[in-house]
């Protein structure tokens, strides 16, 4: 990879990183364009990872839950893309590519849960509790598996099969 394309990706990374401050800053409207926009000028053979990371974002950016779900499920389309990537088939995907299979998942379930569609909600926190050995053992990772022992609850509130423990945790 030459000087000339790890700035241009720096510089994807980074203006990722710019819409997604004026997202957490409440503005979703201009976050949402500029994401757009990143994500038409990276076009369907861009960098795996800066569009799982878009989409990701994009995702967040929604007004709309079912909008939400597409952008998602985009992102996980992106993470599987990168997974499935030219390497040996016995090698595990890139390390990158594991740590965002709980967020991801985490994602996907909240988005089924607004929609009221309980059965994927559960599918999917199955998924990204089974991926959370992903995880640092840091503030991400707490996050991330904070988020998925508050939506197990929430979804043991509805009808249906309650919250399984994590791995090695007593119900």
């Amino acid at each position: 990879m030459t000087e000339q394309q790890e700035a241009s990706e720096d510089a994807v990374m980074t203006r990722i990183g710019q819409a997604v401050i004026l997202l957490h800053a409440g503005d979703r409207e201009e976050a949402r364009n500029r994401l757009r926009d990143l994500w038409t000028e990276l076009g369907e053979d861009g960098d795996g990872l800066h569009r799982c990371t878009l989409a990701h974002y994009l995702a967040d950016a929604q007004d709309d839950p079912a909008d939400e779900l597409a952008w998602d499920l985009r992102a996980l389309t992106a993470a599987d893309a990168l997974r499935e990537g030219p390497r040996p088939r016995q090698e595990p995907p890139p390390p990158a590519v594991r740590v965002f299979y709980p967020s991801l998942h985490l994602s996907l379930a909240a988005d089924y849960a607004k929609l009221q569609r309980t059965a994927e909600a559960r599918l999917h926190l199955e998924r990204a509790r089974a991926a959370v050995r992903a995880l640092p053992d840091d503030g991400y990772g707490a996050g991330v598996r904070s988020a998925i022992r508050r939506l197990e609850r929430r979804l043991a509130g509805e009808p249906g099969q309650g919250p399984l423990p994590f791995p090695g945790q007593h119900p």
